[in-house]
């Protein structure tokens, strides 16, 4: 059986913002899925401690009051997320997040900014991994597709339901459930093992970003710079 039909760990971030280095987290899902049907399933409000800018609301719909008022400190929502994570890498389970360099190296940051042990220090220097990034991959298997890459092109692309857009749950769901579908598609990605498939994405993530930042530079930004590095960027020398 291949991994697609097995336990994967769909994981999302709802956030403040769109840079991941500045942004903080509002709400984050685990789901449990196993062979594209929930079993399992987790979601955290935080309180970010800073304002949500309006343009975020409009987004993921979560108010200040709301957050305020309901939501967990942030340390104490970034430390859960990062325990339950670890705690499927280090039985070999894969987590699933769409965009993972993004939503990963928020939480990292999180991580950083309260004083937390990081991804690596949890998994005894190790990096996380396996990930499975379904933006990486089907940008990879189909690179001249025209259209939008976004989650909710992506899934209508492979008929994966995404009935809302934003919300963490249904967008954990959405990217484990879009991972499986890719794999039923391309046959040479569903015989990877997640081992293997987490090796090719850093060296496809890596092949778009020199590709992007050519066609950046071509287009008149000659100090343009892509970040090739993937799933997580996490500088040791940087403070937040």
């Amino acid at each position: 059986m291949g991994w697609h039909r097995q336990l994967l760990i769909g994981f999302d971030l709802e956030t403040t913002g769109t840079d991941p280095r500045e942004a903080r987290i509002v709400t984050g899902a685990v789901i449990e899925v196993r062979d594209g049907e929930p079993v399992g399933h987790r979601e955290w409000l935080a309180d970010p401690g800073v304002e949500i800018p309006a343009e975020a609301v409009a987004v993921h719909g979560i108010t200040n009051a709301r957050a305020v008022a309901e939501g967990r400190p942030a340390d104490q929502v970034a430390d859960a997320l990062a325990d339950i994570l670890v705690s499927y890498w280090k039985t070999g389970v894969p987590v699933v997040a769409y965009n993972a360099a993004f939503d990963l190296t928020l939480l990292s940051t999180e991580l950083r900014r309260h004083a937390l042990p990081s991804l690596r220090d949890r998994l005894g220097g190790l990096d996380p991994a396996p990930v499975i990034d379904p933006y990486t991959i089907d940008r990879s298997v189909d690179r001249y597709r025209r259209g939008k890459r976004n989650l909710e092109a992506v899934c209508a692309e492979y008929g994966v339901p995404l009935d809302a857009a934003h919300d963490a749950s249904a967008d954990a769901l959405a990217a484990a459930r879009l991972a499986r579908a890719i794999a039923q598609r391309h046959t040479k990605v569903a015989a990877l093992a997640p081992a293997e498939l987490h090796r090719r994405q850093i060296e496809w993530y890596a092949e778009w970003a020199t590709d992007f930042q050519d066609f950046l530079r071509r287009k008149g930004n000659p100090e343009a710079v892509v970040d090739a590095t993937w799933p997580l960027r996490e500088p040791a020398d940087e403070t937040v």
